[in-house]
Order: C-alpha cells, then structure tokens, then sequence
C-alpha cells in the first residue's frame, strides 16, 4: 500500500476573507475516484506563556460557532508570508500585553486533518514583563491567569475544550515536570 491519493480536479465553492472551501476529486490507490471537501486555512500559531510563579496566561473569549465563551492560549492567524515565532510574538502581546522569553518551539498541531488544512504552531515562553492587550478591534477578551497544575487539571477534567490549548498546557506541563 502507497498510502497516498492524487487531486485530479479542483473547484472553489468559496473564497473567503481567512478560509478556502474546495471539492476535489481525488484518484485513490485503486483507481477509483473520491470527493474530498478540503478547507484551506492559511494556519495559526499559540503561545502557552508562564509567569514567575508559574501560571499560565489564558484568555476568555466568545467563539462564534459554538456560541460560547471559550478559555483559550493566546492564538492567532498566520498572514501570508509571515514568520510563526514573530507571530506568536505579536499575539501573546496584543491579547495579553505580556512580552516574552525563551521562546520554544513545541511542534505543529493538524486541528481536523480530515477536511482541513490548518497547521498550528505551538511555541513555549517564558513572561518577561506584562503590560496593557491591545486586542484588534473585532476582538475581546479576558486574559486570566491560572496556575499550570490547575490548567492540567482543568483538561483532564474537561473543562478546556479547545485542542490547541490542551495540547500546548500537557507539553509545558511535561517540559516543566522534566526541568
């Protein structure tokens, strides 16, 4: 088996101001075609921030398309040609005003591999000084802070739905608990 599956054709349903939505036809390993409905996302990147005292900053913020309020790691979209480490800069600045340190490169995460092609980069730092967010103006947020034991727990106890969260506080966790 090759694994693998090759576009025949591609149609764009839409083209929207941050997603792509296409219908491809795929040939499969067999010989067969397939319908693939692909989402294309430019990506995104998360810090996962630890102050001195090892809390991590989080914010709050409504989530349209569950209609909630989501407690999340600082994120955001990648812009086109932009470097992901400047990104999550940028980012963990304008939602929590903190600047970090020691940024760490933690992996890409593939959010829903079966329809999407989002990559997000998960960066690790350390607080270096923490001043006033300046959201962009379509954003509003609560920035919390929440000790790294508590934030481990709150994901086992599933109270953190969001993946990209989740995954970045149980590798900090895990780089912690190893240092």
């Amino acid at each position: 088996m090759k694994l693998t599956e090759k576009t025949v054709s591609q149609t764009y349903l839409y083209r929207g101001k941050i997603i792509n939505v296409r219908l491809d036809d795929a040939e499969l390993e067999n010989g067969k075609l397939a319908k693939r409905e692909v989402v294309e996302h430019p990506g995104g990147v998360t810090v996962g921030a630890l102050n001195e005292k090892n809390e991590m900053l989080f914010v709050r913020q409504f989530r349209y398309p569950y209609g909630e309020v989501i407690l999340e790691a600082p994120a955001g979209k990648l812009e086109k040609g932009e470097d992901p480490l400047e990104a999550g800069k940028r980012e963990l600045k304008e939602e929590t005003g903190a600047t970090g340190e020691d940024y760490q490169f933690l992996g890409n995460l593939y959010p829903t591999p079966g329809y999407c092609g989002e990559i997000i980069r998960l960066y690790f730092c350390r607080v270096k000084e923490c001043g006033a967010a300046h959201p962009d103006d379509d954003e509003f947020l609560e920035v919390e802070r929440i000790p790294l034991d508590r934030a481990v727990e709150m994901v086992l106890n599933n109270e953190i739905p969001d993946a990209k969260t989740q995954v970045l506080i149980l590798k900090i966790a895990r780089l912690v608990e190893k240092a």
